[in-house]
């Protein structure tokens, strides 16, 4: 599956408001859909950049080897999903925001899942 097509079904997940591919060293995106004047995809993608960089240190300090399979932040209105893809070239990661009144996260989670694994790059 090609990135146009990743974030398209993205966008299909429920209370889906915007997703991203992040290159996950520089913070910039591949690509997105959704966000708008509704949401920064652009600036939010970065940040997640150092929520991923973050975690990574913090497993390393704590002596952790597990592979990072996803990260979730919980707001009052919103949930942020970031799936790690890592790649032996360039570590990305998907990056899905999602209106918490309108979302299930444990099916959100699945789908991502899915995409992430179909993504061809």
């Amino acid at each position: 599956m090609d990135i146009e097509t990743a974030l398209k079904e993205a966008m299909q997940v429920d209370g889906a408001v915007g997703v991203s591919l992040v290159d996950a060293e520089s913070g910039m995106m591949l690509g997105s859909a959704g966000g708008g004047r509704e949401f920064d995809l652009e600036t939010a993608s970065a940040g997640n950049t150092e929520v991923v960089r973050s975690m990574r240190r913090a497993l390393d300090v704590l002596g952790v080897r597990d592979g990072i399979e996803d990260i979730l932040v919980s707001l009052d209105r919103q949930y942020h999903l970031v799936r790690l893809l890592e790649r032996a070239d360039s570590p990305l990661f998907l990056y899905l925001v999602l209106d918490r009144s309108r979302a299930n996260l444990a099916l959100a989670r699945h789908s991502l899942r899915l995409i992430a694994r179909a993504l061809d790059l």
